[in-house]
């Protein structure tokens, strides 16, 4: 079964560009596939929560939470979350999964946050940023709005992933998009990714004010060895996603105190 973060060698040319990305339109049939499948439950998830450690308490923006499946393992961990996301019909399945208690909000990433400068401790993005042809923005507004001190924790697509992806190759110095079909539970969908060198991603990071405090490549949970025997070997021996713990200088003040 194609998985869904995984994107093929061989990618089918989108019929209708105009509509890539349209989470509403396949809501459900990425939520099903996305809760308990190799890729995201056993691998992106667990290196997610990994690097974020012990949240207890921590105010936590989930930006592109989806139908919230981190934001609830963040909860359950004692997280304070607020949830954000471009797609109307991701934040119903979010409601439903979430309760009333937590704070969603339907916000497209390239615009500007509804929330006030160091709101947050910390800014989760889950396999967000490659759908981003500027980061700039994007990360100027999460630097805004987390606390000094606080941190961003973001997975995406590993650069040498993406240089891999259509034929003839890329510029892997280059910024490029591509586009395909995603097909999963016989649904398919329009996508385009956008894929940047990894000096890209670190000097946008570092433009932003953030400053690198870790950089990961994380295996798949043991557990999945016996769930999905089949893929787990060529899962734990290839690159697939890139993950960073970016901090925010804490303030002049902070650092006496």
């Amino acid at each position: 079964m194609e998985r869904l973060t995984d994107v093929p060698e061989s990618l089918a040319q989108s019929a209708n560009p105009a509509r890539v990305n349209d989470y509403d339109s396949f809501a459900e049939a990425y939520s099903a596939e996305n809760e308990n499948n190799l890729v995201n439950a056993y691998y992106e998830r667990p290196g997610m929560l990994a690097l974020a450690g012990d949240v207890a308490g921590r105010r936590i923006l989930d930006a592109g939470c989806g139908s919230g499946a981190l934001s609830a393992a963040l909860l359950d961990r004692g997280a304070v979350i607020t949830g954000i996301d471009a797609s109307a019909r991701m934040l119903t399945l979010a409601r439903r999964r979430l309760g009333d208690d937590v704070a969603l909000h339907v916000v497209d990433l390239s615009d500007r946050l509804p929330f006030d400068d160091g709101a947050f401790d910390d800014v989760v993005a889950s396999l967000v940023l490659h759908y981003l042809e500027d980061w700039g923005p994007t990360l100027a507004e999460l630097r805004r709005v987390i606390r000094p001190g606080g941190r961003l924790i973001a997975s995406m697509d590993h650069p040498i992933v993406a240089y891999t992806i259509q034929d003839p190759r890329p510029d892997y110095f280059a910024t490029t998009s591509y586009t395909f079909d995603w097909t999963f539970n016989g649904q398919s969908a329009p996508m385009r990714f956008w894929r940047r060198p990894l000096h890209a991603m670190t000097d946008a990071f570092t433009a932003a004010g953030f400053r690198l405090s870790a950089i990961s490549e994380p295996q798949p949970e043991p557990a999945a060895r016996e769930l999905f025997p089949d893929d787990f070997h060529a899962l734990s021996t290839k690159t697939c996603f890139l993950f960073f713990v970016l901090e925010v200088p804490p303030s002049a003040a902070g650092s006496d105190a």
